[in-house]
């Protein structure tokens, strides 16, 4: 009976794991794709040094 509840509890946290890093992927994505948009919108300025982020 110990075993079943300790493979239940071990499911449910890896369960739990893999939305949550899924959750993360997403995130990452759409930070990406700000950083590639603020990229893209500091190359077609013509090359001054100004940009709306301190990186």
């Amino acid at each position: 009976m110990g075993i079943i509840l300790l493979v239940l509890l071990l499911a449910i946290i890896l369960g739990g794991l893999g939305f949550a890093i899924h959750v993360l992927w997403w995130i990452a994505l759409a930070i990406l794709v700000i950083w590639l948009i603020g990229f893209l919108v500091r190359v077609g300025e013509g090359g001054t040094r100004s940009r709306w982020y301190r990186w």
